[in-house]
């Protein structure tokens, strides 16, 4: 049985709903507005059905046409990914792989991996997203990011993960501070200092959030700044405490204390359920796992 219609046809039909117009499809695709009012035309004779309202100045799809709108996005979306598959069976790889990585672990853990895999695969161009670890989450879960790092808990676990590294949160004092020396900080001695944290939807904060939570101590904000650089001035100044990766904690005017019990995070790499892994992304989650050691 043959088909209605063809891709070029559904591409050309989503481009005069998405410009809402002929004359600016024809710009869009680049190609006479005859080209693309006879193909519409064409497709609405094969369905047997009206796909626009035609107005004097514009137009507006029927129900018709959304409803084709809905199976024809997805349908391109399918034939891209089909297209990229056999690509690869050629050796060919996407030329573009999008991570998404928070802001301590872009800084402190991440640089080394980052040019380890650009020196390996110089053809792949890598943009890093920084963000809040859920809004991330979110990202991958939407397509908007091929892969990128999360904490490993049950927030994530409707993602596909691989485990990178447990690292520890620690509490960040100026060496001046009575907690520097310290064995240990209990989330109470804590929660009694004024306190510089990341701004909502950052696993920092939420870390913070959550000990509040289980402790019943709330927690006294002095300043809020997603800026790592910024929130270690403010530290090394004394105007407030804060918690960070151990390894953030890096500088002779700072001192990383354990908190009491010990406060740990596991961190994964991660990617949407069941979504088609590129070679190039395959590459880079064989690359990091191979290498987290380095970590």
């Amino acid at each position: 049985m043959s088909l209605p219609f063809d891709l070029r046809a559904l591409r050309v039909f989503l481009t005069v709903a998405d410009q809402g117009g002929f004359s600016a499809a024809a710009r869009a695709l680049h190609v006479a507005q005859s080209a693309v009012s006879q193909t519409i035309a064409t497709l609405e004779k094969r369905l047997e059905l009206t796909l626009f309202h035609r107005h004097e100045r514009r137009i507006s799809l029927t129900p018709e046409g959304e409803h084709l709108r809905q199976h024809a996005r997805e349908l391109l979306e399918r034939a891209e990914a089909t297209h990229l598959a056999m690509r690869e069976l050629h050796g060919l790889v996407k030329g573009e792989l999008r991570i998404g990585i928070p802001s301590m672990l872009g800084s402190y853990y991440f640089p080394p991996l980052l040019m380890g895999f650009k020196a390996r695969h110089p053809g792949i161009r890598l943009t890093v997203v920084e963000a809040g670890a859920r809004r991330l989450q979110r990202m991958i879960a939407g397509g908007k990011l091929d892969l990128g790092v999360v904490i490993d808990d049950e927030t994530s676990h409707h993602l596909e993960r691989r485990r990178l590294v447990r690292e520890e949160m620690v509490v960040c004092v100026p060496k001046e501070h009575p907690f520097a020396g310290r064995p240990g900080v209990t989330a109470e001695a804590f929660f009694r200092e004024p306190l510089v944290l990341f701004q909502d939807g950052y696993f920092h904060r939420e870390f913070v959030d959550a000990l509040s939570r289980q402790t019943g101590h709330a927690a006294d904000i002095a300043f809020q700044s997603n800026l790592i650089p910024l929130t270690k001035a403010i530290v090394r100044q004394g105007f407030g405490i804060t918690t960070f990766l151990r390894r953030v904690v890096d500088e002779p005017a700072l001192e990383a204390v354990s908190f009491d019990p010990p406060a740990w995070l596991d961190l994964s790499l991660a990617w949407a359920r069941g979504a088609y892994l590129s070679r190039a992304e395959q590459a880079f989650v064989e690359f990091v796992m191979a290498h987290r050691d380095a970590l």
